[in-house]
């Protein structure tokens, strides 16, 4: 920000790269910051504009240090939500934080720990698709993975099959049309009119009916598998009470979108970086052969890969999948000597923060030991699941499931050198394209 004045991009360049920004934004707000600076404003419109930054402290200002001033932006509470529900994901105020303090203890390690050999098991079942010594999209089966790992933690006990593929192609066909609203918000009247949000809406009513009849069975049943579900289902408010089941839904409903998509991305990631490094791949087996020999539960195993830890910190730094942070400040701010205007739309890009030449050495070299010591999570530019209080709350369940799977998976074979570039595909989250990878038995 130079002398306390955000630079601005004007509307009619924004219009001028309308159809590349539809298919991928990521390079023209890319060009900005290098033209712009680390903050600039992007005018929608003649009263619409958008602060987009990559500025580490001002992302540590809004989400950490002054963020009871900051909500999240409509793109959660009200477009999103419409197809999800009102919970952790997309709820604000009051409700967050009964909801936060509601779910926060079914997410600890402790707890996370019962889940494990679970989530193992479905790892197991998963990986028997991937067809050896042939070129194949690696994206497809780890997110029937994601998916069912998300799956069998809420409902251990077995389910009819066509009820998780049900919900899978529901809140995946819901998450493209949000993103056909976001990206093309002149088609807004269209889209209401012509029947496809109504025809999105009632495909989550579907889901939720189809959670309802699980949730019901649970209840009649009497077992106690101490899977998720559980959880949720002992958890009490401060007056002893339980969620409403509409609450439960929503919750449930928003686990399956969150926990799934974000895990399925960075596993899809990583596995190309193995391979386009065939001696950090060899690592990652070492590891594990040593930790297999040495370890009896599967959480002592997680805790002896460290390095494998490394390896998915380092490719969530250059793709991750919830490559923006969104918010809007309820009163007027200031940071850094410039004035944020009350109810501004901001920005943060994080895919920008994780590679700013200001805060990384070589940011575009795949170097897993930038992160040793224990280093990720503490680094002031990195933010693969946010900070502060709304830090998202699966971040532990989630690398637990990373590093099962790609031992798992560089157990059974070892991964082709990849030449070819990683390719991105921008929507809700960050997105592998043509993730085509050969898997060679060992």
């Amino acid at each position: 920000m130079k002398e306390n004045v955000i630079p601005t991009v004007p509307f009619f360049k924004f219009l001028a790269n309308a159809n590349k920004i539809v298919k991928n934004p990521l390079p023209f707000h890319h060009k900005n910051f290098e033209e712009k600076g680390d903050t600039f404003r992007l005018k929608l419109g003649a009263k619409n504009s958008v602060i987009f930054s990559r500025n580490p402290e001002f992302a540590r200002y809004t989400l950490q240090k002054n963020q009871r001033n900051y909500t999240k932006s409509k793109i959660q509470t009200k477009d999103l939500s419409k197809y999800v529900g009102k919970g952790l994901l997309t709820a604000e105020g009051e409700l967050w934080k009964k909801q936060r303090r509601l779910i926060q203890p079914a997410f600890h390690k402790k707890q996370l720990e019962q889940l494990l050999d679970t989530v193992l098991e479905v790892i197991r079942e998963e990986i028997v698709h991937i067809v050896p010594n042939a070129s194949i999209d690696i994206f497809s089966i780890l997110n029937d993975l994601a998916f069912q790992a998300v799956a069998k933690a809420l409902f251990k006990s077995e389910i009819d099959a066509s009820f998780i593929n049900r919900l899978q192609h529901i809140t995946e066909a819901a998450q493209q049309m949000l993103v056909k609203e976001l990206r093309q918000p002149f088609k807004a009247l269209y889209f209401k009119y012509g029947g496809a949000i109504k025809k999105h809406i009632n495909l989550t009513v579907e889901a939720r009916e189809i959670l309802k009849k699980l949730v019901d069975q649970r209840r009649e049943s009497g077992d106690r598998p101490g899977d998720l579900l559980d959880m949720l289902l002992d958890a009490r408010y401060e007056d002893g009470t339980a969620m409403e089941e509409s609450q439960l839904l929503d919750e449930i409903l928003i686990l399956f979108v969150a926990g799934h998509e974000t895990t399925s991305n960075a596993l899809t990631f990583t596995l190309q970086l193995l391979a386009k490094h065939p001696d950090i791949q060899e690592k990652v087996y070492k590891e594990y052969a040593f930790a297999k020999a040495n370890t009896t539960s599967s959480l002592d195993f997680i805790k002896s890969c460290e390095y494998t830890k490394l390896v998915i910190e380092e490719s969530m730094r250059l793709y991750p999948p919830a490559y923006f942070i969104d918010r809007v400040n309820l009163e007027e701010d200031m940071f850094d000597g410039v004035t944020i205007p009350k109810e501004s739309n901001l920005l943060f890009s994080v895919i920008e923060i994780h590679k700013h030449k200001d805060f990384w050495e070589d940011p575009e070299v795949f170097n897993p030991d930038r992160f040793a010591n224990n280093a990720g999570m503490k680094h002031k530019a990195y933010f693969p699941f946010g900070a502060g209080p709304r830090m998202c709350i699966g971040n532990n369940f989630a690398m637990y499931e990373m590093v099962l799977a790609i031992t798992e998976i560089v157990k059974h074979y070892k991964i082709k050198k990849k030449e070819t570039p990683i390719e991105i595909k921008p929507l809700i989250t960050l997105k592998p394209h043509k993730a085509i990878l050969e898997f060679i038995p060992r």
